[in-house]
């Protein structure tokens, strides 16, 4: 086979089939046809003369040889990633680089929202995708196609570098009309409440991993799945909700809500920013963290 006659783009296809082991998923993640994926599968199978992967009964398996093959293109493509995002410089002002960013609803209200206005001041042709955390954003980083990882210090990815974005303290929220909220917050109080929770998929959050590490056992009435809806679900309550500060003092602005202090120390979240290994000195990305970095310190 030779390789002025091999389309390079063949070995991304190659990589995403062996990750989703599914023509559908793999076309979904590609954002192309499932036809054309079907396509893709076929001209790999002529190009390496292997079946790469293989039906048994509703699922395809890769076969011996794609296995021995995927950790090595999987590090080609990395490197092929890294060189062409590097680009020797970038300038802000000529640059039409799209960057896809996985980070809470929590942290892309309070913090990049506002950044995307100065950004786009500053390099108007640049474009972004924000999405929320998840295992398949882990998968992205780790396969170099993911920018950046927003993210507790908990769940950042072992094999990739990583940087303090801000520390986070964790606050109590109620009705202003609740009148639990007109004095300090007591233990008993606090636990004998109900309580509106967040569940980001399967995951927990910090502050549900931290209560549960303390043995802490709250009534649970109301569990939202993101953290921009909880507050909305306290006024004309007499819930309670645990909330990261920042994002608790900004709805506090719109809703009638009351910011209480803790009834007892919560250890203050770190945040992170995370990138992939071979980007440690892609120029368009570093001006990105540093922009970050500078908002996060400003606010």
């Amino acid at each position: 086979m030779r390789l002025d006659n091999f389309d390079l783009n063949l070995l991304v296809a190659f990589d995403v089939l062996m990750q989703e082991q599914s023509v559908t998923r793999a076309a979904n993640r590609l954002n192309v046809t499932q036809s054309a994926m079907s396509a893709s599968l076929k001209r790999l199978r002529e190009s390496f003369q292997d079946d790469i992967l293989s039906q048994h009964g509703k699922k395809l398996i890769p076969t011996p040889f794609a296995l021995a093959l995927q950790p090595e293109i999987a590090e080609k493509i990395f490197e092929l990633r890294a060189l062409i995002a590097r680009q020797g410089r970038f300038d802000p002002g000529q640059s039409e680089r799209h960057f896809r960013i996985a980070a809470s609803d929590y942290v892309t209200t309070v913090l990049l929202a506002p950044l995307v206005t100065e950004l786009l001041s500053e390099a108007p042709g640049i474009g972004f995708s924000f999405e929320l955390p998840g295992p398949a954003q882990q998968i992205a980083l780790a396969n170099g196609e993911l920018d950046l990882l927003l993210t507790p210090e908990a769940f950042v990815h072992p094999d990739h570098p990583c940087e303090i974005v801000f520390e986070e303290n964790h606050v109590t929220v109620g009705w202003s009309g609740n009148p639990v909220v007109d004095a300090p917050l007591s233990r008993q109080a606090f636990e004998d409440a109900g309580h509106v929770a967040v569940s980001v998929g399967r995951q927990f959050t910090f502050a549900e991993q931290w209560f549960k590490s303390q043995g802490i056992e709250r009534r649970i009435v109301v569990r939202a799945p993101s953290f921009i809806q909880a507050p909305y679900l306290v006024p004309e309550t007499n819930l309670l909700c645990v909330m990261h500060e920042r994002l608790a003092r900004l709805m506090a602005r719109h809703l009638p809500l009351r910011v209480m202090e803790m009834p007892f120390a919560i250890p203050p979240m770190r945040e992170m920013m995370q990138f992939h290994a071979t980007r440690k000195d892609d120029p368009g990305l570093s001006w990105l963290r540093e922009r970050i970095a500078d908002a996060a310190t400003a606010r």
